[in-house]
């Protein structure tokens, strides 16, 4: 029978150097991970000692990316432990495209149009 374990033990290992997470109901320590997470390791820090699930899921991992999951396998979550409130990183936001601040630079652009447009019609 697996070990169960707590949210509130789940969330003591939330550091770089002690790292656990939960996906799918499963607790996994990612410590030695960390540093060969293609990601980084501040997406696995930021969600360290907290349930994973939806960003993991979110980022479409690969049948192998799952698979590496399995020796890292210490338990299951007590879904009826209590859970615990974490500070989370909003992750829709933690990525950026590099197209940020496109919209002002569109407005300044259409304007400078208008403008020439207004000139060469008024003269």
């Amino acid at each position: 029978m697996a070990k169960l374990l707590t949210y509130k033990e789940v969330s003591e290992h939330k550091t770089v150097d002690d790292l656990w997470m939960i996906i799918d109901g499963k607790v996994y320590d990612c410590t030695k991970f960390v540093d060969e997470h293609p990601g980084g390791d501040e997406i696995l820090v930021d969600l360290g000692g907290q349930d994973a699930t939806g960003p993991f899921e979110d980022i479409g991992h690969s049948d192998d990316a799952i698979k590496l999951l399995e020796p890292m396998y210490v338990g299951d979550i007590d879904i009826t432990s209590e859970p615990v409130l974490t500070q989370t990183t909003d992750m829709s936001s933690a990525a950026t495209t590099g197209g940020e601040g496109n919209g002002l630079m569109i407005i300044a652009l259409i304007a400078v149009f208008l403008a020439i447009a207004y000139y060469y019609f008024n003269q």
